[in-house]
């Protein structure tokens, strides 16, 4: 457990992202090494497929970033990160919200010689939800290195409008072209590009405007990562944009007679200030 200080919420709030040390203890990172294994031969200890599974061992392109969205409900020791209450309260202080709910995790792998992933807001997805807000938990699992492919923030970026999502997402060759693009229209003649350089264990909280992504990994170590991303737990769907961005995708837990309500199913509320947490959660994280 832990818990961020005056200090960091004001970081935050100036820079768009902040530090944070020693979010999950050796044990975990372990344990979540092997769950790595496992989720990307395909195998799913709840016997759920996650959301998202965007590279598959044996099928996929071996020189693309392995990626899985919403890992939490298909590996149990996944979960036992992802729906922590201090994970949630740490990004409801953060944002000023209520509290907090999950929205999606990412189980992130480069190998070394990975491409990059490019830059991108993460609320410029979300046209779909109200308020279209999100605060991100992300978790070293490798030690990292500034060549390494580790996430690169760009400072005080949260500040700027959100962009359209253009371009390449997977392996670009100029990761950072979309995110220049936006600082030439916000008059940033040079953003200030911050790359994550931590402990395993540790890892960095980012506002949903603030621009990230990552370069390629030219070291010779992997960079594997866990990242949470919550949503205020008033958030709701807005009907009449599903199908614009991953609406798609998490669309399909939207209720059909027009209540615009997220269900704590599929989008499990964390931690409030009032005490309340999804019922069933710790159950399911004990099951690990």
């Amino acid at each position: 457990m832990f818990e961020l200080t005056k200090d960091q919420v004001t970081s935050f709030r100036d820079d768009g992202y902040v530090f944070a040390q020693n979010m999950v203890d050796e044990s975990t990172i372990e344990t979540a090494h092997e769950s790595f294994e496992r989720m990307f031969r395909g195998e799913f200890s709840t016997g759920v497929l996650p959301d998202e599974v965007n590279w598959q061992e044996g099928k996929s392109d071996p020189s693309l970033t392995r990626q899985i969205c919403c890992g939490w409900r298909g590996d149990y020791d996944i979960a036992r990160t992802v729906l922590r209450a201090d994970i949630g309260r740490a990004c409801a202080t953060l944002a000023g919200w209520p509290g907090a709910r999950v929205f999606v995790d990412n189980v992130l792998w480069k190998p070394a010689g990975t491409r990059s992933l490019g830059l991108h807001q993460d609320a410029a997805y979300l046209p779909w939800m109200n308020p279209q807000e999100m605060v991100s938990c992300w978790i070293a699992l490798d030690d990292t290195t500034a060549n390494g492919g580790t996430m690169e923030v760009v400072k005080g970026s949260h500040k700027w409008a959100v962009s359209k999502p253009e371009g390449e997402f997977h392996g670009p060759e100029d990761y950072q072209k979309q995110m220049r693009l936006a600082a030439a229209n916000e008059g940033v003649e040079d953003p200030e590009v911050v790359p994550i350089v931590v402990k395993k264990g540790s890892g960095s909280f980012h506002h949903g405007r603030t621009w990230h992504g990552s370069g390629p990994n030219e070291s010779g170590n992997p960079r594997r990562s866990l990242v949470v991303h919550c949503i205020s737990s008033e958030t709701q769907f807005v009907p009449e944009h599903i199908g614009i961005g991953v609406g798609p995708v998490y669309g399909r837990y939207m209720r059909r007679d027009g209540n615009p309500v997220m269900d704590e199913a599929y989008f499990p509320i964390l931690w409030t200030q009032d005490g309340y947490r999804t019922p069933w959660v710790d159950d399911y994280m004990a099951a690990a």
